[in-house]
């Protein structure tokens, strides 16, 4: 019967960390979508040109490309 009470008290323990834990998230201040949004939607596009996945990166400046291609005889 101990190993029973052992259980039912870890359980007491996790639930209680548990409820600790949703008072810290339920006592945090949100910010909302709706701003945050717009803030991302502006800073996209205040960046766009710079943006290698919008404007793609020159040849010469690609640390990715090969130096060397290869050719088949």
């Amino acid at each position: 019967m101990s190993g029973k009470m052992c259980s039912s008290s870890n359980s007491v323990v996790q639930a209680q960390k548990l409820v600790d834990q949703l008072r810290i998230e339920a006592g945090m201040e949100r910010i909302k979508i709706s701003l945050t949004a717009s803030d991302l939607v502006r800073y996209c596009q205040e960046h766009r040109r710079s943006d290698p996945l919008l404007t793609g990166i020159a040849a010469s400046s690609n640390p990715f490309k090969d130096k060397k291609t290869c050719v088949l005889l």
